[in-house]
């Protein structure tokens, strides 16, 4: 249990998706705007985490890896389709995105037309395969630990395109140097954000 909670917080604070390794950045910069559309595409994302983490991690561990085929028979014991991961981890996630995006057009409208294009480009969102590739190379020993890192990543992307999203909104009625406008006062932002994050690398869980 305590394993479970320390790759949650460290995936939500210290090890956050955009101000640790500035992953998933068009999506956190394009639909930051405004607080309703930051909080629709971050659930959507952490959906598509918690969701597609775990059916990769089975992937690899059961299919993909070299002898992970032995469960079906002894002579599959030296076959290797580790070559494949690439491709077969960004199948899953297209196949997620395109659930999302069906349910996300169905039941709110509205936010489907706010998200606009960048709801089916979470399916090429470097924060998604990133999550699964980082899964990978943590090599974690059971699912559910590959789950709590997926909703822990999800969550922490969450929290950082609302917040920016809620900064965004209240600089619309400040002072800010006409040259800075816009994308520029967003990536100093971002940038400080990044730096007030690595204070929680300070804490040991």
């Amino acid at each position: 249990m305590q394993d479970l909670i320390s790759i949650f917080f460290k995936s939500v604070f210290v090890e956050n998706m955009i101000f640790a390794y500035f992953l998933g950045m068009c999506s956190y910069l394009a639909v930051s705007k405004t607080v309703k559309t930051a909080v629709g595409l971050g659930i959507a994302v952490t959906f598509v985490l918690t969701i597609t983490l775990p059916v990769n991690y089975l992937l690899e561990n059961y299919v993909l890896k070299a002898g992970a085929l032995v469960w079906l028979d002894a002579s599959f014991a030296d076959l290797d389709l580790s070559f494949l991961s690439f491709i077969m981890f960004i199948a899953i996630i297209a196949a997620m995105v395109q659930l999302v995006e069906m349910v996300v057009e169905k039941f709110a409208p509205a936010l489907y037309s706010a998200l606009g294009i960048f709801l089916p480009l979470i399916a090429v969102n470097c924060a998604i395969l990133g999550g699964s590739l980082f899964m990978q190379e943590r090599a974690f020993i059971n699912i559910g630990q590959a789950t709590v890192y997926g909703v822990g990543s999800g969550i922490g992307w969450l929290l950082a395109i609302v917040a920016i999203a809620a900064i965004r909104e209240r600089l619309k009625y400040s002072h800010v140097p006409a040259p800075l406008r816009g994308l520029g006062i967003t990536f100093i932002i971002t940038g400080l954000m990044g730096i007030a994050f690595m204070s929680f690398m300070g804490i040991k869980l």
